[in-house]
């Protein structure tokens, strides 16, 4: 087979329903959809789910394809350059062809393997495309098992990896830099410093600093934690940041345990950052750092007019059924972790019941619990959002909820990207890892990956331990 000469992708149904741009992310090689994927996707269409609406978008550009291209025969595969995905805000360069199973196949499987499922047939099909087929013939899937059985069968085999933020998780952008011990020495020549309405500023120039990111946090071990504030291309300013783990600079009651606590608290309180990720295992503080500065800005400083909590409704184990009452009360089973912060943050347990129940209607009225579902279309304008779980997001869908936020809005996203719950996503494909690659150059956006678990010392040892 000639190394040069175009590949032939057997799409997966899952790949199409997970990205439904697949179609165009495969540049000069062509596509081959069996008559089971379009089955599938017929099945999947109906519905207001992410998916649903994935599937509805692949048949639309299935359609554009087909119209784009009536007068050619179907069986010589449809071009996919002449599709102007733009609408679409599809970025391709596509220009390989589409080709579809117009005619049935005799089954190759092995007798261990029935013909009658779904996927044994795709199989069976790539099978026997290899004697049809003069080049290197590939199945694109998102399904482990389904990969499995290829690869027993000799068929070559691909996890869909266009939508892959980070071959490497260990490269996740953290949010901070610690600087070498001898930094002020190397940069003593270079440095200016002065003060502006309390706050002390250096700018420092030199080659080291041209892999600074905005709003990156750079600290050093005796103390000096500061954020880098302007970048240029030459030259960067950095300013040192307000110290929260002191009695006086307190968030809500609220004091920061550790170096990277500190760091989230002043993003959180900065109003110039309009969006922050915060990542990190369970117990490290996202959830009550987050909601004490909404609370702050909400309440006191009423820079924001409502705290907005949401969050993906994946279930860890069986679902529980049909839940009902108002959109608030079904919503409210999966914001159990915000609310158990938000008992510590009010101290219910330590006041009269009337005291409890003053501070609950007040709390009511400035914070709403709201479902992700009904998200598309909404404008939210002076909101402090809360966005739990990132981890389960898809980039599509990160994108769906983030473009929501009008003038004056702060959204936070917080997760655990060790702890993913949905179907077909990974570390590197994680929609809480996007947004942080993505959004690290911006002056307005700021992440921080937080380390020290502070639930307790059982919390802590478990997280090791197991």
């Amino acid at each position: 087979m000639n190394p040069d000469q175009p590949k032939l992708f057997v799409l997966d149904t899952n790949v199409l329903m997970h990205d439904p741009s697949a179609l165009f992310r495969f540049q000069e090689h062509n596509i081959y959809l069996t008559m089971t994927v379009l089955e599938e996707l017929d099945q999947g269409k109906k519905g207001l789910s992410e998916v649903a609406r994935n599937v509805r978008q692949v048949n639309r550009f299935i359609d554009d394809l087909m119209t784009a291209n009536k007068n050619l025969d179907i069986k010589q595969g449809l071009p996919l350059l002449p599709l102007n995905p733009g609408n679409n805000h599809i970025e391709t360069q596509a220009s390989g062809h589409l080709y579809f199973e117009t005619e049935a196949h005799s089954p190759r499987l092995p007798d261990s393997l029935p013909g009658s499922k779904n996927d044994n047939s795709i199989l069976g099909t790539v099978l026997a495309l290899h004697d049809e087929w003069d080049c290197d013939i590939i199945l694109v899937s998102k399904d482990i098992n389904l990969r499995i059985k290829a690869s027993v069968l000799g068929i070559q085999v691909e996890d869909y990896s266009n939508d892959k933020v980070l071959d490497d998780l260990d490269l996740l952008f953290s949010g901070n830099l610690e600087l070498p011990a001898e930094f002020w020495e190397e940069h003593s020549e270079h440095i200016h410093s002065w003060q502006r309405n309390g706050e002390t500023f250096y700018e420092i120039s030199g080659a080291d600093t041209s892999e600074w990111y905005p709003n990156q946090f750079i600290y050093l071990k005796d103390n000096f934690d500061a954020i880098v504030h302007e970048k240029t291309t030459d030259t960067c300013i950095i300013r040192v940041i307000r110290n929260y783990a002191s009695e006086h600079h307190n968030v809500w009651g609220i004091r920061a345990r550790n170096r990277e606590q500190n760091f989230a608290l002043n993003l959180l309180m900065d109003p110039e950052i309009d969006i922050v990720t915060l990542a990190g295992q369970a117990g490290t503080g996202k959830t009550l750092l987050t909601l004490a500065a909404a609370l702050v800005q909400t309440m006191d400083s009423k820079r924001y007019s409502e705290i907005i909590m949401t969050r993906v409704t994946v279930p860890v184990g069986e679902d529980i059924g049909f839940l009902p009452g108002t959109e608030e009360e079904k919503m409210s089973p999966w914001m159990g972790a915000l609310m158990d912060n938000l008992e510590v943050l009010v101290g219910n347990d330590q006041n009269e019941p009337w005291e409890q129940k003053a501070t609950n209607d007040l709390m009511r009225h400035r914070i709403r619990i709201s479902s992700m579902n009904f998200m598309r279309g909404r404008t939210f304008l002076n909101k402090f959002i809360i966005l739990d779980e990132a981890q389960n997001l898809t980039s599509k869908q990160m994108k769906t909820l983030i473009t929501r936020a009008g003038p004056g809005t702060k959204v936070v996203c917080l997760g655990n990207i060790g702890q993913i719950d949905t179907p077909y996503l990974t570390e590197s494909t994680s929609g809480l890892t996007y947004i942080v690659e993505r959004f690290k150059d911006w002056d307005h956006s700021g992440h921080v990956t937080l380390k020290t678990g502070e639930r307790s010392r059982l919390a802590d040892y478990a997280s090791e331990l197991l």
